[in-house]
């Protein structure tokens, strides 16, 4: 008898949507068909849509150091709420960053403590770090991540070209990708000074600093150093559809790129960051409506290969200063990805495909981001009838500030499961037991 049998949902399989009952054994799962035998607990999904647990590429949960701002407890469980089983958190924002091995030991044992999900680490590529990225690859970061531009924080400056390509060189020994922000700081810093200088502290004059000229001279720029060291290129939060095009062209002379945009690149525009303020500041900015209609074309073809939320929480105060420039840059919205995704006319399986089949491949997470036989047994279970306005009593973030929240979504998260368990059910956490460390290529079953 199996732990657990989920009965009659219409199951994302890597074959593709399949009206069938799922058996769970040991954490993972262990059959796939019509009419299994009874297991000790069972599910009804009939007329529901069983998926992949999201794996969330780009979060900033900031732990240790800044769990004023967010934290693993809270942020694991939003990512829940949403669907989310497995996510990758950035090395900034935390205090220290996770710029050298022990600083990654910290940070790992925090969040082993605290997390709800399972969680991996990306490693922090700063100028003069270069010496701890062997160690950082050995104790199984994800990949590496450095910023182009600033950063906005001092303890993580950006990195220059040479900084880039000595890490590039690393990353490519050790067949880990790099992640960039890319932005070019020259345009972004020249434009911004100018605004100042003119008494411009304004929406607007914040949009006009952050051009997408910035965002193409940085992927140009990225990619020819990648395909100088064969490193392998993650391109986060690609803004705008023409960023999107240039990084594909550019994968196909031979560059090695995965091409990642975010929920807000998609749901939001630059309109909106006038009408809703700080809670929509974000860098790379939103983009004109002209650039989201082609983000979409784009996914719904396949060119955009991942979908992450880049959930980047801050305190009020840090979202209420007069000078826009000096607003915290960062979206909440780790609990709506699947949300968005939801309602942009996608099929469930390519939903499926960009939140956790790509991610699992391109990272090489064994055992995660299919339902398939012998993997771990972590899905959702959507109702794809039901719809709901996001309010912000629905939030788990440690700060109910979202751009998303008054807006209604068709499709709602009934049930997360991660390895056999269920953390989240019908709007409440369940806690058993904290998430784990996942490295590249381990294997949990």
């Amino acid at each position: 008898m199996p732990d657990t049998v989920i009965r009659g949902g219409m199951v994302i399989t890597p074959d593709g949507p399949v009206a069938c009952d799922i058996a769970v054994d040991g954490g993972c799962f262990s059959a796939i068909g019509p009419e299994l035998p009874g297991g000790a607990v069972e599910i009804d999904a009939r007329g529901m849509t069983v998926m992949p647990g999201l794996i969330d590429v780009h979060v900033h949960f900031n732990e240790p150091g800044r769990t004023d701002w967010e934290g693993a407890a809270t942020g694991s469980r939003a990512l829940a709420a949403g669907g989310g089983t497995l996510f990758f958190d950035m090395p900034l924002n935390s205090t220290p960053c996770t710029v050298d091995a022990a600083n990654f030991d910290s940070k790992a044992e925090a969040l082993a403590q605290s997390s709800l999900t399972d969680f991996a680490l990306w490693g922090g590529v700063i100028p003069r770090n270069h010496s701890a990225l062997d160690e950082l690859a050995e104790r199984g970061v994800i990949g590496f991540k450095a910023f182009m531009c600033d950063s906005g924080l001092p303890e993580f400056p950006r990195a220059d070209d040479l900084t880039l390509f000595e890490a590039m060189l690393v990353a490519a020994r050790h067949d880990l990708p790099l992640a960039v922000h890319a932005e070019s700081e020259e345009i972004t810093k020249a434009l911004a000074g100018r605004m100042r200088e003119a008494g411009r502290h304004d929406i607007r004059a914040y949009l006009d600093s952050r051009p997408v000229l910035a965002e193409l001279e940085a992927i140009q720029r990225a990619a020819l150093l990648a395909k100088e060291t064969g490193a392998r290129l993650h391109i986060v939060h690609i803004s705008s559809g023409r960023g999107v095009a240039l990084a594909a062209e550019l994968r196909a002379q031979g560059a090695r790129i995965t091409i990642e945009t975010c929920p807000h690149y998609l749901f939001f525009t630059e309109e909106d960051v006038e009408r809703l303020g700080a809670v929509a500041k974000c860098a790379p900015p939103l983009r004109q409506e002209q650039e989201r209609s082609q983000l979409w074309r784009q996914l719904k073809e396949g060119v955009i290969d991942i979908v992450a939320s880049d959930h980047s929480p801050a305190p009020p105060e840090l979202k209420q200063d007069a000078d826009f420039f000096q607003v915290w840059g960062g979206i909440a919205g780790g609990q709506s990805t699947l949300a968005v995704l939801l309602n942009g006319g996608l099929s469930m399986q390519l939903i499926a495909q960009v939140t956790a089949a790509t991610p699992a491949r391109r990272f090489r997470i064994a055992r995660k981001g299919f339902i398939a036989v012998g993997f771990d047994a972590d899905f959702t279970i959507i109702d794809r009838r039901a719809s709901f306005t996001l309010e912000t009593s629905d939030l788990f973030y440690r700060h109910k500030m979202s751009p998303y929240t008054g807006y209604t979504f068709q499709g709602a998260v009934k049930r997360t499961v991660l390895r056999g368990r269920t953390i989240f059910e019908n709007g409440s956490i369940h806690f058993n037991q904290p998430g784990q460390l996942i490295r590249p290529q381990e294997r949990s079953c």
